[in-house]
């Protein structure tokens, strides 16, 4: 039998279940040590005055079984905007019920009502049942690009160029 499930967008209250469902996830493809977000940053970047992202959480029986954490994206190729799917989690036990694939027709329900005109993810590397999961319900494996990330020191220290030579632009005479 299949579960009656309820959407809802997140609120600041749920920013504990929230890290719960994203180390589970780590843990479950393998790289705990890779999370680095904690509770403080949850509730910054998503509830505080600047919202980074938005998170729906599918319910059974008023016990979260599922999130999905996003944001908004632009396709400058397809001159469109979407939504950029940065963590999609099914507590174990809901597993069976097919809540992932609720929540995520939910959210691309509402995307769609919303203006938006597609959804992007990425699937780790060793995520095999991911990638069946997403490949089975129409998502596309982009093999034309490769992704790539600036992060850390390195980060700050391309950025800090930039800081120098602005400094420098207004201190020269």
């Amino acid at each position: 039998m299949s579960a009656v499930v309820s959407f809802r967008i997140a609120e600041r209250g749920d920013s504990e279940e929230i890290m719960r469902a994203l180390r589970l996830l780590a843990e479950s493809i393998g790289v705990p040590e890779h999370l680095k977000c904690t509770k403080g940053d949850i509730e910054t970047a998503g509830f505080g005055p600047r919202r980074e992202f938005t998170v729906t959480l599918a319910e059974v029986d008023d016990k979260i079984a599922a999130i999905s954490l996003y944001f908004p994206i632009f396709s400058t190729w397809m001159g469109k905007a979407g939504l950029y799917i940065q963590d999609l989690f099914v507590h174990e036990e809901f597993r069976n019920d097919r809540i992932g694939e609720k929540l995520l027709r939910h959210v691309a329900w509402t995307a769609y009502h919303d203006g938006y005109h597609y959804l992007r993810l990425i699937v780790d590397n060793g995520n095999k049942a991911g990638a069946r999961f997403y490949l089975r319900h129409g998502f596309e494996a982009l093999n034309n690009e490769t992704s790539y990330g600036l992060y850390g020191t390195a980060f700050e220290e391309f950025a800090a160029v930039e800081t120098k030579r602005r400094s420098r632009r207004y201190t020269d005479p």
